[in-house]
């Protein structure tokens, strides 16, 4: 087997897209939030 060595792989990628899941996530529970506060007003 080949010797690992630890941290020497090329991690850009994974965290690009970890980065870009993350802003998904935030943007949408600010989208949710918006539209349950809408229902909440207007859906009387």
């Amino acid at each position: 087997m080949a010797e690992h060595k630890h941290g020497t792989m090329d991690i850009t990628v994974q965290e690009k897209t970890y980065a870009g899941f993350i802003s998904f996530v935030a943007r949408s529970c600010v989208v949710l939030i918006l539209f349950t506060l809408f229902l909440a007003i207007f859906a009387v």
